[in-house]
C-alpha cells in the first residue's frame, strides 16, 4: 500500500544553517512515522539537506524545474541538475509560479513531462482562486487544470497531484472537509477519464493550503486525500513532525 506523502515546500526561506538544523531534526523522527516525508528546500540548500537526511528514508525534491535539459536559461535549473543532487521529486505548477511567473497549463505540462522523462516524480499543483470558488466554477477550473497539466505518461509511480485552493495558501483559511472531499473525488473522476479506470485508485492526491498540526488529522482522514503539501508549517520541525504523527 502506498504511504501517505507529507511534502514540505520551504519556498524562498532559510539559509544553510537553518536548512541543516531543520532537516536533521525532521530526519531524526520522520522515517519512523506512518508516512513518507519529502523536503523541498530552496535550490541553494538542496545539497545541505541531502547530506543532513542521509539514508534516513526522507525524500528530497526541488521546487521547480525547466523543461529543457540544458541551455541558455539564466536562473533556471534542469531535471538532470536535480537528480544529480539526489532529488526524487519536483514540484511544478504551484499557484505562485502560475501567478508570479505567468505559467500556463501547457508550461506546467512540459515541465512535468521533462521531470517524468528524467526520472523524477512530478508533483503537479492545481487549484482555484477565491473568485472561482465563489462563482461556483471551482470543480470545472481544477478539472481542466488536471486534464491539461499532467504529462501524457502520467501514472501513480511518476506523478502526484496536489490540490491547493489558491485562497487557502498562507491565509489560514481552509476549505471544509466536505469541500476537500468533493474536490479530491472530482480529481479522481478526471483521472479516470484521462488515464483509465484504475487511476483514481492509485494516484496520490495531496491537499495543500494552511495545513498545520491542528487540522492535519481531520484533513488526512478525509476521503480521497493521499497526503499534504505543507508550506509554513514545514519550516518548524515540531509542527511538521506533528502533521506526520496524524497520518492514519
Amino acid at each position: 500500500m502506498t504511504r501517505i506523502l507529507i511534502a514540505g515546500n520551504w519556498k524562498m526561506n532559510g539559509d544553510i544553517s537553518m536548512a541543516q538544523n531543520l532537516a536533521t531534526m525532521i530526519a531524526s523522527e520522520g522515517d519512523a512515522l506512518n508516512c513518507e516525508y519529502l523536503l523541498c528546500p530552496p535550490f541553494t540548500a538542496i545539497q545541505t539537506v541531502a547530506s543532513a537526511i542521509g539514508d534516513s528514508g526522507i525524500s528530497l525534491g526541488g521546487q521547480d524545474c525547466h523543461a529543457a535539459e540544458a541551455g541558455a536559461h539564466t536562473g533556471d535549473i534542469s531535471v538532470g541538475m536535480l537528480t544529480d543532487l539526489g532529488c526524487g521529486y519536483v514540484i511544478v505548477g504551484h499557484s505562485e509560479r502560475r501567478s508570479n511567473h505567468g505559467e500556463t497549463d501547457a508550461d506546467v505540462k512540459v515541465k512535468a513531462e521533462a521531470a517524468v522523462e528524467g526520472g523524477l516524480t512530478a508533483i503537479v499543483c492545481v487549484g482555484e482562486s477565491e473568485a472561482e470558488r465563489e462563482s461556483g466554477d471551482a470543480l470545472a477550473v481544477v478539472g481542466s487544470q488536471v486534464a491539461s497539466s499532467l504529462p501524457d505518461a502520467a501514472s501513480a509511480t511518476n506523478t502526484v497531484i496536489a490540490y491547493e485552493p489558491v485562497w487557502a495558501i498562507g491565509t489560514g483559511k481552509v476549505p471544509t472537509v466536505e469541500q476537500i472531499a468533493e474536490m479530491h473525488l472530482h480529481i479522481k473522476s478526471v483521472l479516470t477519464q484521462e488515464f483509465g479506470s484504475d487511476s483514481s485508485k492509485t494516484f496520490r492526491i495531496l491537499y495543500g493550503g494552511s495545513v498545520n498540526a491542528e487540522n492535519a488529522d481531520e484533513i488526512l482522514r478525509t476521503d480521497g486525500v493521499g497526503g499534504a503539501l505543507v508550506g509554513g508549517a514545514s519550516l518548524k520541525a515540531e509542527s511538521f513532525l506533528a502533521i506526520g504523527r496524524s497520518c492514519p
